[in-house]
């Protein structure tokens, strides 16, 4: 069957990677490296360039640098699907210093291209992952400094892709079905399998998030300083959740352990207290952590 022809939608959903233990085994995968940042969706049509968010939102005016690399390319229409990153000194997407660069250093931003659902009136979602990036591949000129990349994939084991991505402290990897369509929404073609480490902090103190769900103040002592490292949630249940009630009551204090942010209704502790948290690997702010317990048999 044909690829069809059509003018380039106006957005289209992106499709989305499932939460995989392991990289699947076998033949028929791609393996790619996961970046950590904001996942968008650029649209070229006859010069114009946007670009979107996951969820539709225009954020053509925060990120000009790549708006200006696309209207470089030799097409007249594209949708090309990626994630707009700022890597740090040794290469590795810093999601904390993305936040800050895109307001006040937009020339840090760089994005990394990986699929491509659409192209000069033609849709592609039905062809095979491996054409879409073959077609990808040849319409982005290839420089190290400029601000749109071609995201390389690797075929082959993809748990020894994993293990070399995790010594390096990036948050994982995306294995995807070489012969795949394009689908919008979560799907079994497309499997992340993240790098989730655990790591010995200090409470702070505690707090609610704009959801009202509890979390924890966490800090980390660098170069003999106690510095905010970020935040936790704090979902224990049954005995650690009462032996760490009882630990902290003797603990508290009105004043924060930390220079002065932007906190909510904090209950502060005296920085003594070390807890085992669950989190991404890479980058000097927590993401997607959660309290484990209490570091055993250290107060």
């Amino acid at each position: 069957m044909l690829p069809s022809t059509s003018k380039v939608p106006a957005f289209i959903a992106p499709q989305l990677p499932m939460l995989s233990a392991e990289p699947p085994a076998g033949a028929g995968w791609i393996e790619e490296i996961k970046h950590d940042g904001f996942r968008t969706l650029l649209r070229i049509d006859r010069g114009q360039v946007q670009a979107f968010t996951r969820s539709g939102l225009d954020w053509s005016d925060k990120y000009q640098r790549v708006i200006e690399a696309c209207r470089k390319l030799r097409c007249r229409s594209a949708l090309i699907d990626g994630e707009i990153i700022v890597e740090d000194k040794n290469g590795v997407s810093d999601f904390a210093a993305l936040r800050s660069a895109i307001d006040r250093e937009p020339h840090r931003l760089v994005m990394f291209a990986f699929d491509l659902p659409f192209l000069d009136g033609i849709d592609l979602r039905r062809e095979p992952l491996l054409n879409r990036r073959s077609k990808l591949r040849a319409l982005i000129r290839s420089d190290p400094r400029a601000a749109l990349q071609f995201n390389d994939h690797y075929e082959g084991d993809g748990a020894v892709l994993f293990k070399q991505a995790c010594a390096i402290g990036l948050e994982g990897i995306v294995s995807k079905r070489a012969l795949s369509p394009y689908k919008s929404g979560p799907s079994k073609f497309w499997l992340k399998t993240k790098n989730v480490v655990e790591s010995e902090l200090i409470l702070l103190g505690t707090d609610y998030d704009n959801e009202g769900k509890p979390i924890a103040y966490l800090g980390r002592e660098k170069e003999g300083e106690l510095q905010f490292a970020g935040t936790a949630f704090l979902a224990l249940a049954g005995k650690p959740r009462d032996e760490l009630q009882k630990r902290i009551e003797k603990l508290l204090t009105s004043k924060p352990p930390v220079p002065q942010r932007i906190w909510r209704k904090p209950q502060w502790f005296k920085p003594v207290l070390q807890v085992r948290v669950r989190h991404l690997a890479g980058g000097d702010t927590l993401r997607h952590a959660s309290i484990q317990g209490l570091v055993n048999g250290r107060s």
